[in-house]
């Protein structure tokens, strides 16, 4: 039986980020210089935090946010218990 569950790493994004941003998906998106549909398909679980993204998470967010490995252990973590 599987016990832990890992949230998406987007999750946060989602539903923390965002909200206490103030910003739309479509404002997140031009601000992270991806498009909407990229960003939405993320924060929707449908895609995973790639490499490019977890650097452009980390730039957008500041020196004081998760790292972009940070960010990719959690896409690891999440994707290693989706695949068990």
């Amino acid at each position: 039986m599987r016990m832990y569950n890992p949230p998406h790493p987007a999750e946060v994004i989602r539903e923390d980020i965002l909200p206490a941003l103030g910003l739309s998906v479509t404002e997140a998106a031009k601000q992270l210089g991806v498009n909407r549909v990229t960003l939405s398909r993320l924060l929707n679980g449908k895609s995973g935090i790639s490499a490019d993204m977890a650097i452009r998470l980390h730039r957008w967010l500041g020196e004081n946010s998760p790292s972009p490995e940070s960010w990719l252990h959690q896409q690891a973590d999440y994707d290693l218990w989706i695949a068990s």
